[in-house]
């Protein structure tokens, strides 16, 4: 028997054949995560470990492209990668616990709010499916809750949380609704501000101004839609009131989804598709849309010339301290740089990557030990954390030797086959693109070595030079 078939325990029920991997793989599951996560943020525990700890506010398209990733992964049906995958989950939640705004501890290995995250997801996927006017039969429903069971027991190793049965688990849902929900502030961020901020994605970054007149309209709509589809119960007891319409509007939006993906092609409703389109620098796609994005960038390029960005035309010059303290340092969006900001840039390293245990160690490590030095340079009211104005009135501190290590560690986990350079397809794994979109002032003959990586490296993360290739990986929403 092959290592890569799985032939028992929770991961038998999973795989490509899954009803749960259809759904991953069809666009409109976007619908069911996104709402999921609305629900998730309202747990407490969870509520409190995004506020402090995750990407989702300032990097959402890069959150959203991650959670697929890593989805997909696990229901890949090679127990290779699903194992790895479901390791590197797990250490990345034990390093995320503390205590909320009240005093409460959190910890994102705590089974019952595990069980949570499973739980809502499950139930939004439901919703999904029949708010789109399809049926979802006794006997698919029960196969399909005990695919999110297994979900559960692969990352848990117990899937005892939730209730064993479907008919259990309604009961378990609207008590947890009732009694443990809260309108936190990581639900009223999503909806209320992540909408109506929304940062266009990699495919729409050219003109913001554009991004931002159709953003301040649908921003709004997205958010009542999500508002309408959540529990009635829940809505009235957060305050969350409904939109006049946003009801009628909610199942517009599933109904045309779900029509859309029944009369469309197979190939254009597939995640992978619609991904590819948002963004361009996310992989393998069919020759018609790399097609669609040639012809994208060719307008894009003539539309920079003829009304061209101040910003653009600096080159590889030094960005702005504040600038760059936004798009780059402060990963979670809270308006200052801490060890979470610090942390998420070597979480989404490890996940591109796929590291090992060993080699992922070697990354926080370093990151930790920068973060230590930052402290010690840049800290100067003592608080814990690093303000805007603490890093504009000192940021050349950021290159000290910490940083320095962080880039030859970044080099060596890069440096797949050990050769002491970067060749082409190491250069796509990290950062999503061929040489096309090299590192600024690299060699064009197809690698590169140590110390064109690491001084590129720390110049861009010095605020010290731009780069194209490093504000794909470090600032793309």
């Amino acid at each position: 028997m092959s290592d890569s078939t799985p032939t028992a325990g929770p991961a038998a029920l999973l795989g490509t054949d899954s009803l749960l991997h259809g759904y991953c793989d069809d666009a409109r599951w976007g619908l069911a995560v996104v709402r999921a996560t609305v629900l998730e943020a309202a747990h407490p525990q969870i509520g409190a470990a995004l506020i402090d700890n995750s990407t989702f506010v300032a990097h959402p398209w890069r959150r959203l492209r991650n959670t697929l990733l890593s989805t997909r992964r696990i229901l890949s049906g090679d127990s290779r990668i699903r194992d790895r995958e479901v390791a590197r989950l797990n250490r990345l939640h034990a390093r995320m616990s503390g205590t909320d705004d009240q005093g409460r501890p959190y910890d994102a290995m705590d089974p019952a709010a595990r069980a949570w995250v499973v739980a809502s997801l499950f139930e939004s996927t439901v919703t999904m499916v029949r708010l789109s006017g399809e049926s979802l039969d006794g006997p698919g429903l029960r196969r399909l809750y005990a695919e999110f069971r297994a979900f559960l027991e692969l990352l848990e190793g117990d899937a005892g949380r939730l209730p064993a049965t479907l008919q259990e688990f309604w009961p378990y849902y609207d008590d947890v609704i009732a009694r443990e929900l809260e309108n936190t502030e990581a639900m009223r961020i999503i909806l209320f501000r992540l909408f109506s901020h929304l940062p266009p994605p990699p495919l729409l970054r050219g003109r913001p101004a554009v991004w931002a007149m159709g953003r301040a309209v649908a921003g709004p709509v997205a958010g009542a839609i999500i508002v309408a589809s959540l529990p009635e119960e829940f809505r009235r007891r957060a305050g969350l009131g409904d939109v006049p319409g946003a009801q009628a509007l909610n199942r517009g939006v599933h109904v045309g989804s779900g029509v859309a993906t029944r009369l469309l092609p197979r190939s254009w409703t597939r995640t992978d598709t619609v991904m590819s389109i948002l963004d361009p620098a996310g992989g393998d796609s069919p020759e018609v849309l790399r097609a669609l994005r040639r012809r994208t960038r060719r307008a894009a390029a003539l539309w920079r010339l003829l009304t061209p960005d101040p910003a653009e035309a600096t080159g590889g010059a030094a960005v702005s301290a504040d600038r760059f303290f936004a798009e780059v340092l402060d990963q979670t969006g809270n308006g200052h740089l801490d060890w979470p900001d610090l942390a998420a840039m070597a979480r989404e390293i490890a996940g591109r990557l796929d590291l090992d245990e060993d080699d992922e160690h070697r990354l926080y490590d370093a990151y930790a030990a920068w973060w230590r030095e930052l402290q010690a340079a840049l800290d100067t009211d003592g608080d814990g954390r690093i303000s805007r104005e603490e890093y504009a009135a000192a940021a050349p501190s950021l290159a000290g030797p910490a940083l320095i290590k962080v880039a030859e560690v970044l080099f060596d986990v890069a440096d797949a086959d050990g050769d002491q350079t970067i060749s082409a397809g190491e250069h796509r794994a990290l950062f999503r693109t061929a040489f096309a979109r090299d590192l600024d002032g690299g060699d064009q003959g197809g690698s590169y070595s140590r110390s064109e990586f690491i001084r590129e490296f720390v110049a861009f993360m010095s605020g010290q030079r731009s780069s194209v290739a490093y504000t794909s990986l470090l600032t793309q929403a």
